[in-house]
């Protein structure tokens, strides 16, 4: 029996609120082929809604709708945005999830052709998917950018890809300045160390090198990150989640990592 001086207040009574699905809601999911874009794809169809997937690579997208997207190339986006909006009947969620990460080398070994399609990726790709897709946005709806936590601490060798990491976190909160008192929901997601075909890409195709990355340690899976996309879509309609940073436990900073021998 609880003592009365101890007992809570009934004003103090925790409230259980379930939280809602996704049914009737529209997503589109950039760069979801694989790892973290698919995962995501596959967890908000999970939740109810129904979503088109964009990448490069359109025969590995297993989405309901589906359509080649370069986010790199204006004509692409427009044709993509056009098509996607036009099967789903409207939009109500955007994940703007593709980006990419070439070599780790010291900046004086940059090569202008890949610091190209780093930018282009992750920074102007999200900017124009952004502003394409913001006019049809539904009210209550939500854009999910895909950071890192390149983003919030730099590295060496690495510093166009953090260049790019951060320039989305500052996007991010000046959009968020930009919507603020619109009903429009904004995220940025922040991983760590996650288990996917990032660190083939980056090291062209070196499978010896990617596997390095992952070695002697419990990483984070792409279904990890997609969880946390979900959560931050389902929250009541006057909660807006500004930032999830998301590492493995074995992890302080994008570079140390605790591995097991």
């Amino acid at each position: 029996m609880v003592p009365r001086a101890c007992a809570r207040p009934s004003r103090w009574r925790v409230r259980v609120r379930a939280v809602p699905g996704l049914e009737g809601k529209t997503a589109i999911v950039t760069g979801a082929s694989s790892g973290i874009g698919a995962a995501t794809a596959r967890a908000l169809a999970a939740a109810g809604a129904r979503v088109a997937g964009g990448a490069r690579r359109a025969d590995q997208l297993e989405t309901e709708v589906k359509f080649e997207l370069d986010v790199t190339d204006p004509a692409s986006c427009e044709r993509f945005v056009a098509a996607a909006v036009e099967q789903l009947g409207g939009l109500d969620i955007l994940v703007n999830n593709a980006g990419l990460g070439l070599g780790r080398d010291p900046f004086d070994k940059s090569r202008e052709e890949d610091e190209e399609t780093v930018l282009e990726t992750n920074v102007h790709g999200l900017l124009r998917m952004t502003r394409l897709c913001l006019p049809h946005l539904r009210d209550g709806g939500h854009i999910v950018n895909m950071g890192s936590v390149a983003g919030r601490q730099a590295y060496e060798n690495g510093a166009v890809y953090v260049t790019s990491k951060f320039a989305v976190r500052g996007f991010t909160y000046a959009l968020r300045e930009d919507l603020l008192g619109r009903p429009i929901h904004l995220t940025t997601v922040d991983p760590g160390l996650v288990e996917t075909n990032f660190s083939r890409v980056r090291f062209r195709g070196d499978e010896e090198k990617a596997s390095a990355v992952y070695a002697n340690v419990e990483a984070l899976q792409p279904e990890d990150i997609a969880e946390c996309v979900v959560f931050a879509v389902t929250r009541p309609p006057h909660m807006n989640i500004d930032e999830l940073v998301v590492k493995a436990l074995a992890q302080s900073t994008a570079v140390r990592i605790v591995r097991d021998a």
